[in-house]
């Protein structure tokens, strides 16, 4: 989970990721951004992330990136 937490940080410094649940709803993440992370994220999971996981349920929490990431990759085995 630190390593997303590291591209959030790149991406959109100075942000509380670790309790925020509103990423999405509240516009901390827009949409470019959200095509950056999820660029990044594949990178570095060595993961696809298909355009159906691509909603705010998945983007909103840290919490939710990283089960996206762990579902992609148990699902990619």
């Amino acid at each position: 989970m630190d390593a997303i937490l590291d591209i959030l940080e790149d991406l959109k410094p100075g942000e509380d990721y670790r309790s925020r649940t509103d990423l999405v709803d509240a516009r901390v993440l827009d949409s470019l951004t959200i095509l950056a992370l999820v660029s990044e994220l594949e990178e570095t999971f060595d993961i696809a992330i298909p355009a159906v996981e691509i909603v705010a349920e998945n983007f909103n929490s840290l919490e939710g990136m990283w089960a996206m990431v762990c579902r992609l990759q148990e699902e990619s085995f």
